[in-house]
């Protein structure tokens, strides 16, 4: 609920100032996968919001089981994946094992750069929600969830959070 203070301009010798409560540390966790349809070269985003709440297993392979019936048919799922523990869950572990179309691969510790979701968080977080003061935990999810969905609505966006992450994508039918 601290808001995510960056720099900005006022007139000379007027210090900017963003009131704000700091009473408690709400907080609203999120999954997110950017999918690619090869197909098409669509991609849109599928995103699970656990407000006041953090992930656990349970909520990852419930994210996960969302993720296989998103995408359809029967070829491969690549998930890239950090090391947080609830992606490593038995419950997690079970569904891949079950699913041989889903291949997950986990990134090194402390690689966030790695991961293509990575500056989707970023753009909303650090760009779209910067010096804000949000009063309710409500007001949290409703915020973020209306900028991660502005980001998420434009194609070249979600295609700079590929090429963040070294990662080639083509906007154009796959071949």
């Amino acid at each position: 609920m601290n808001p995510c203070l960056k720099a900005t301009w006022a007139p000379a010798g007027q210090t900017p100032v963003v009131p704000f409560r700091n009473r408690h540390h709400k907080k609203v966790s999120a999954l997110g996968a950017i999918t690619l349809r090869p197909a098409t070269g669509a991609m849109d985003l599928l995103i699970d919001w656990y407000p006041g709440s953090y992930v656990r297993g349970a909520e990852a392979a419930a994210f996960v089981e969302r993720l296989l019936e998103h995408v359809p048919g029967d070829g491969p799922i690549d998930l890239v994946w950090d090391n947080l523990q609830a992606h490593k869950s038995p419950l997690v572990k079970r569904l891949v094992e079950e699913h041989p179309r889903l291949r997950v691969h986990y990134l090194p510790p402390y690689a966030p750069d790695l991961n293509p979701v990575e500056p989707l968080w970023s753009m909303t977080k650090y760009h779209g929600m910067a010096n804000h003061a949000i009063d309710t935990l409500e007001e949290l999810e409703a915020t973020a969830r209306r900028h991660v969905e502005r980001v998420a609505s434009q194609q070249h966006l979600l295609a700079a959070c590929f090429k963040a992450a070294g990662l080639a994508v083509s906007l154009s039918s796959a071949q």
